[in-house]
């Protein structure tokens, strides 16, 4: 498997069945087509739909779309509304999770993942909000750009929100922020310690009890 879906496999093993899901745009998609279809998880998009899935290729539907204007489908049961509604469950604290990209986090667990100054974005999203609001927060993101580390002491790009996340899934680690700083806690099948903290700017706490990604 290739990095992303080794990240994507990751992060459905936190999935819960029942629970109601936001995934953000790009990778995070990705996370539906490892959910076991009988967890009943809803997924949600805040351009206003419940009910999205990891359905088969072809079975998406042009009239429908997710946050990033991908193409989707929708499971039986599925409902659709207005942004107003979708953004007051969203700041409500009605979601059990969300799933985030990320362009950076930092040593206190704090991500940046709306804009790069002086590039042409269409929006902010809802990625404030999400960050904020939702009862778990997973940065999934691949762990360097360009050979620079994405993991860093102090954002130099602006914040997403203050809030501190909840885990952090690359290909390399699962990295667990806390109020000592980032606990490396899984490492990725044939990757060891050294090659996380040197693709990481920040300093990683090594757990007593690191272990290996279970992808299932």
């Amino acid at each position: 498997m290739n990095a992303k879906q080794l990240i994507a496999r990751r992060v459905a093993n936190e999935i819960q069945p029942g629970s109601l899901v936001n995934l953000g745009i790009g990778l995070p998609t990705m996370v539906a087509q490892y959910v076991p279809p009988d967890f009943d998880v809803f997924f949600q998009s805040e351009n206003g739909i419940i009910g999205s899935g990891g359905l088969p290729d072809g079975m998406d539907n042009p009239s429908l779309s997710d946050a990033g204007g991908g193409m989707i489908g929708a499971l039986p049961g599925a409902a659709a509304f207005d942004s107003s509604f979708s953004f007051g469950l969203i700041r409500g604290g009605h979601l059990d999770m969300t799933v985030l990209g990320g362009l950076q986090v930092d040593s206190q667990g704090r991500l940046a993942n709306w804009i790069i100054p002086g590039k042409m974005v269409p929006g902010m999203g809802g990625a404030m909000d999400l960050v904020t609001s939702a009862r778990k927060v997973i940065v999934a993101m691949i762990h360097t750009a360009k050979g620079t580390a994405k993991i860093v002491e102090k954002l130099n790009l602006p914040m997403t929100s203050s809030r501190r996340v909840d885990l952090i899934v690359t290909e390399l680690a699962v990295i667990q922020p806390s109020e000592q700083g980032l606990i490396l806690a899984e490492l990725a099948p044939d990757v060891d310690v050294a090659q996380v903290q040197d693709q990481t700017e920040a300093d990683l706490i090594v757990s007593e009890t690191v272990s290996t990604m279970v992808l299932e």
